[in-house]
């Protein structure tokens, strides 16, 4: 058996030979740029505007503070400590390495559609190059007869569309009548997605040695373009009253538990918990670094830009809102139609709009890359992690691997820019974006801190940075963050509504998939729990588990009719020793009563196949025969 200090020697030789951050503000930047994504610009502001308001920072910052912090920092110091991506951390305990797995099968699927997304962003930023944006009249091919400028409403018993909304369903997407109806492929995407994935192979050419000299403009850059978006639509009429409509109160939806839930699940998707993204960027920390602070400083990054992103979205809501002479809860709309219809929109009745919407697309294919580079090395870390003696044999051979890896995302993601695109890729968002990151949630809280032990995973952290974690830290690992986990799967299972999409040009301006499409967002949900499971009981079974289960289900001792259990019912001072009576047998080893009822032995017989041996015989003839048959 190896020495201890050769297996030391063989982890350190492998720790050297995996990159790491040049600086810890390379892992910081890195964080941030891959928490602070496209959510925060349509999925937060949508999800304020629905749930109360100004309310909801409530509930928000309730489940940030319990829920989104401690899984944050459990998640930074976990990976921190082993060096290793999702997969292969569990050698502390290799019965979850399925919860690895699941980890990657969700940060691989939002890789997926994420790229597809980024692709919808790069044609709207080529599209703006130009004198006047195209979705700002009604004089182009797409256009239909019910196209209108200046207001919503009712043409000829028909529902009127903005130009906005008839240049991204009918030119960028060209999108079909449902789901069933695959379409073609629109080329302008699939050159835009192209672009996507050579981008992130070069980014990702050396993994985190080129990904972290590109983070410091990835995750500052956006600020800068959000405070020029909001001082500009401060400036235009009904943008102060937009921001004026987000944040007021209404009290009364405190009450729901649907907006604990929302709260609950924008956390978990806006930080990027329990998706596998920050345990392998911490993987590349320096082992001392400091972790705590960083648990402490991003969230509230994360948070606070939620906040400041929404007032951006809002205050353009607000002038769209005064320009049309509308309501803006007639204007706003959910997920990406809040960033490719109704913000173009505003964008679109703003003086210079050429110029603002190349500003806002390049802003938003900003904060695409930088949550795409990390859902992207996640995924090929941890392969590579797995094989690292292939795969990283020679620099030449990764980069040929990460090449690979970009070149199989970008043929799969072909699906996704057909005329039926949308419509997977939304049903794709739904279901990794929900039950699946709430399980792994609890899963891991109970992997790490009932299994693993809440006392070894703190003295990991005092071995990095010195200092033992809190007891609020401490109570919310163990405690209350999977309680809190658990009443939001509850909660989400108690309140499941099918899948739909809601869209403009669909009859009654919602598209409700067929049945094959629900069980198909079931089978989605499943996989990463199924590779949990299945992994744990194939685990269980090969170490031994299914043999125990196979002694747990022989015969007791006592096993037969009664009037022959009686024969062992004896009150001498020394156990009589027993012998099998079957002529189908050969001589075995002798054994006593006390053995034979403790099942201390190696064979099992059956009652009528034993007989006591008589008094007063020696010990050498005293035998119990084992039958052929058993």
């Amino acid at each position: 058996m190896p020495e201890v200090e050769n297996k030391a020697d063989i982890k350190e030789n492998d720790q050297q030979a995996r990159p790491e951050w040049g600086s810890k503000w390379e892992f910081m930047f890195t964080c941030v740029a891959y928490a602070v994504g496209l959510g925060n610009v349509w999925r937060f502001p949508y999800l304020a505007y629905k749930n109360g308001g100004g309310a909801f920072l409530i509930p928000y910052t309730v489940m940030l503070l319990f829920v989104g912090m401690p899984l944050f920092y459990m998640e930074i110091a976990f990976g921190q400590y082993a060096s290793l991506s999702p997969v292969s951390i569990w050698k502390c305990s290799p019965i979850f390495k399925g919860l690895g797995m699941a980890l990657v099968y969700i940060e691989g699927s939002i890789a997926l559609y994420y790229s597809v997304i980024i692709a919808y962003i790069m044609h709207f930023l080529f599209a703006s190059m130009r004198s006047e944006v195209p979705w700002a009249n009604c004089d182009n091919d797409w256009n239909t007869e019910y196209c209108l400028v200046n207001h919503t409403g009712v043409l000829n018993n028909e529902t009127a569309y903005t130009p906005s909304q008839e240049y991204f369903y009918n030119e960028v997407l060209n999108i079909t009548d449902g789901i069933d109806n695959i379409g073609g492929i629109q080329p302008k995407l699939v050159a835009a997605l192209a672009g996507v994935w050579l981008i992130t192979f070069l980014v990702l050419l050396k993994g985190v040695g080129s990904l972290g000299k590109v983070v410091y403009f990835v995750a500052i850059f956006p600020y800068f373009m959000l405070t020029a978006l909001l001082v500009n639509t401060l400036m235009l009429e009904g943008g102060v009253d937009g921001i004026i409509y987000l944040f007021t109160p209404k009290w009364d939806y405190l009450l729901k538990v649907q907006v604990w839930r929302d709260a609950a699940v924008q956390i978990f998707y806006s930080l990027g918990c329990c998706a596998g993204g920050l345990i392998t960027m911490s993987s590349f920390n320096n082992f001392n670094n400091n972790i705590r602070r960083d648990a402490l400083l991003i969230p509230i990054i994360n948070g606070a830009t939620s906040v400041y992103a929404a007032c951006v979205i809002f205050a353009a809501l607000g002038f769209m809102a005064a320009e049309n002479n509308a309501r803006i809860e007639d204007i706003a709309e959910q997920g990406p139609g809040l960033v490719f219809v109704v913000y173009p929109e505003a964008i679109s009745k703003m003086p210079l709009p050429s110029l603002w919407a190349i500003l806002f697309f390049f802003m938003m294919s900003i904060l695409g890359f930088g949550s795409q580079f990390s859902h992207v090395e996640t995924v090929i870390s941890s392969i590579i992690d797995e094989f690292p003696g292939v795969l990283r044999a020679s620099a030449a051979r990764t980069i040929i691997f990460r090449a690979i890896i970009s070149a199989a995302y970008f043929l799969a993601a072909l699906f996704m820019v057909t005329g039926a695109g949308m419509y997977i890729l939304n049903l794709v968002d739904a279901s990794v974006g929900g039950l699946p990151l709430v399980i792994v949630g609890i899963v891991e809280c109970i992997a790490l801190q009932w299994v693993y032990g809440s006392r070894n995973f703190s003295e990991n952290i005092e071995d990095m940075i010195g200092i033992k974690p809190a007891l609020y830290w401490r109570l919310c690992w163990k405690f209350i963050s999977p309680v809190v986990l658990i009443f939001v799967l509850i909660m989400s299972l108690v309140q499941y509504v099918p899948i739909y999409y809601e869209m403009p040009l669909a009859e009654g301006g919602t598209y409700y998939y067929p049945d094959w499409c629900i069980a198909l967002e079931w089978i989605i949900v499943a996989i990463p729990i199924l590779s949990i499971i299945g992994t744990f009981l194939y685990t269980y079974c090969r170490k031994g588990g299914f043999q125990a289960l196979q002694e747990a289900s022989k015969s007791a001792w006592d096993w037969g009719p009664e009037k022959e259990r009686n024969i062992f019912l004896t009150t001498s001072e020394e156990p009589p020793l027993y012998r099998c009576k079957s002529e189908l047998s050969f001589v075995g080893t002798e054994i006593n009563l006390n053995d034979l009822q403790s099942g201390n032995t190696n064979y099992s017989y059956q009652w009528n196949d034993i007989e006591e041996v008589p008094t007063g015989k020696s010990k050498e003839n005293s035998v119990l025969s084992k039958p052929t048959w058993n």
